[in-house]
């Protein structure tokens, strides 16, 4: 385990509020969006909730910062989901991935 400083993250949480077809019409633009999220880094992780009813997102940084990341989302620019932003403060991370950090 590997003790770090202080570290501001956040989990953005994705709820789809259309049906899946209507989400996967945006799916193309949104795993763009993620891929230069992920190229900048700023977010570290991307998945479909089980069932999928939404995603998770892991992104380095404070709420607001993230806030005005995620909300640019095509998912969330074209209405099939909202996000809600749970931040937190990463002290311990596994060895494995502690560097990342």
């Amino acid at each position: 385990m590997v003790a770090r400083p202080m570290q501001p993250m956040s989990l953005a949480l994705l709820t789809y509020v259309k049906p899946l077809d209507e989400v996967d019409v945006h799916r193309e633009a949104h795993v763009a969006w993620i891929k230069k999220a992920m190229d900048e880094g700023v977010m570290l992780l991307a998945g479909r909730q089980t069932p999928p009813t939404g995603g998770v997102l892991l992104f380095r940084g404070e709420a607001d910062a993230v806030r005005a990341v995620a909300e640019t989302d095509p998912f969330v620019v074209n209405g099939v989901a909202t996000v809600e932003i749970v931040a937190f403060t990463m002290t311990l991370a596994m060895d494995q991935i502690g560097d990342l950090f």
